[in-house]
């Protein structure tokens, strides 16, 4: 097998099961993290060894790697190395999958030495990120601001990293900022209110909304099908976008005629460091700003939409009539375990999912040919089908159901799965739509607004792919 597929297939189980058993890595700003250190450290060591213009080191300052050494022990040792330093409770796997890997021509000892140093220069870089804790967060109780899930928090509960934004960046040359969402109360908000209410509503509740505006059965499919909200089995939303990333790369790269093995692991590196980079600093940047714009959730902001309900009420009255002060939304999937579906426990603006996947597709769009500024749908899906493992036949709901296996198909490619991914957060009731994007009047993406998480993700990608995959100084 492919030495960058091989191992990329250990990460995403490491993932996978730190998600479930261990919580070394807890979250999507830790796992994105995790996951990136990963394949930086495994494309440096590719790359060294190779050392050809097209594969310009990630890290400034390694050394150089030794002449006749093993490209493939290289990426090895630097996947064991950093694995084992990010997910320590799993080491005996990783030590097996050491022993399966494919190590390829050439010296195994001075590759995988090199390897070594590769991943330990870049764990050390990394030493001192802001963990996922958020000691000194304190909840603001005006109406707007981010307050726990009411059906599902708990005394003591503290929001998903509040400091993390506060890391450096792993490769965009600025760190890129949004415009503000649309104030409360303007018609855009209200909309947005009106919209969640009616989409995100929790199936209980549903008999209270016109049938004309409740979420069909195919938009409660997509909000289940990119949940994986930190689902026991499954992981965080990062391993998903690896694993739909993956897929379209193997039916790129052994689409391409004349590849020789080593020119295909060169695509695989840089593919996959380019992704991982790109979702790594996704989470940096997208926390920074959810922890300054600190907005409600619509679990909090549909019940207390009115100036007579909340913490801080500002007039007596009687209640708007796009306020539902006992709303509950279909909620985050607890897949795999018999609890309450939840509303994830950080602010909303902006959405992560949706500044991932843009950061993780658009940049694969980018690396397989569309233009750097096309907002159009792509061919880069066609003919394949997709199974999330939300809904593979395996996965249970919350209820313990086993849910159908679902085969999914992008004819827009990557493109729609950008938009799709990003609505489907509306759909489980977790997020504003604007968290995303803002539709133009054909309800298309129009990141002119620099409005959502969406249009962050693309910047990110863009600054990426056009700066070449440098270490960050931001």
């Amino acid at each position: 097998m492919d030495p960058i597929l091989y191992w990329n297939d250990v990460a995403l189980e490491a993932n996978r099961a730190d998600i479930t058993s261990h919580g070394q890595q807890p979250g999507p700003t830790r796992s994105s993290r995790a996951l990136g250190i990963v394949h930086l450290a495994m494309y440096d060591a590719w790359a060294g060894v190779r050392n050809l213009a097209t594969l310009s080191p990630y890290q400034t300052g390694l050394v150089a790697a030794p002449a006749g050494a093993s490209a493939a022990a290289a990426v090895a040792s630097a996947a064991h190395t950093a694995l084992s330093a990010l997910f320590s409770n799993q080491q005996a796997a990783f030590d097996a999958a050491l022993g399966n890997a494919p190590v390829g021509g050439g010296v195994s000892a001075s590759g995988a030495n090199f390897g070594r140093q590769v991943a330990l220069s870049l764990l050390a870089k990394r030493a001192n990120d802001p963990g996922p804790g958020s000691a000194g967060y304190i909840y603001n109780p005006a109406p707007g601001h981010h307050r726990p899930d009411p059906l599902t928090s708990k005394a003591g509960d503290r929001p998903h990293g509040s400091e993390y934004g506060a890391s450096r960046c792993y490769a965009v040359t600025t760190r890129h900022t949004l415009a503000p969402y649309p104030a409360l109360g303007s018609a855009a908000y209200n909309k947005s209110v009106r919209q969640v209410r009616q989409k995100g509503i929790a199936p209980d509740q549903a008999g209270r909304i016109a049938t004309n505006g409740l979420r069909t059965a195919d938009e409660t499919l997509a909000g289940i099908f990119w949940a994986y909200d930190g689902a026991k089995e499954l992981g965080t939303p990062p391993r998903l976008y690896n694993q739909f990333v993956r897929q379209i790369a193997i039916e790129q790269v052994e689409a391409t005629p004349g590849l020789s093995d080593a020119e295909r692991t060169d695509r695989y590196a840089r593919l996959f460091a380019l992704v991982n980079a790109a979702m790594s600093d996704a989470g940096i940047l997208a926390w920074a700003e959810k922890y300054r714009f600190d907005l409600w959730r619509p679990v909090v902001g549909v019940r207390e939409h009115d100036a007579s309900m909340g913490m801080v009420p500002s007039a007596p009255g009687q209640i708007d009539v796009d306020c539902d002060p006992t709303w509950l939304p279909l909620g985050a999937p607890k897949t795999n375990e018999l609890a309450h579906n939840f509303t994830p426990g950080f602010p909303a603006y902006p959405s992560g999912h949706a500044t991932f996947g843009a950061a993780a597709f658009h940049v694969t769009r980018l690396f397989f040919g569309v233009s750097v500024g096309d907002r159009d749908n792509d061919n880069l899906a066609d003919g394949l089908g997709f199974v999330s493992d939300e809904c593979d036949g395996v996965s249970r709901d919350n209820q313990g159901v086993v849910r159908p296996r679902h085969l999914r198909a992008f004819p827009g490619g990557l493109w729609e799965m950008i938009k799709e991914n990003s609505l489907s957060r509306v759909y489980l009731g977790v997020h504003w739509n604007f968290d995303g994007f803002t539709p133009d009047a054909s309800g298309e993406i129009d990141d002119s607004t620099n409005i959502g998480g969406v249009p962050l993700g693309l910047s990110i990608a863009e600054d990426i792919f056009n700066s070449g995959l440098a270490e960050s100084a931001v």
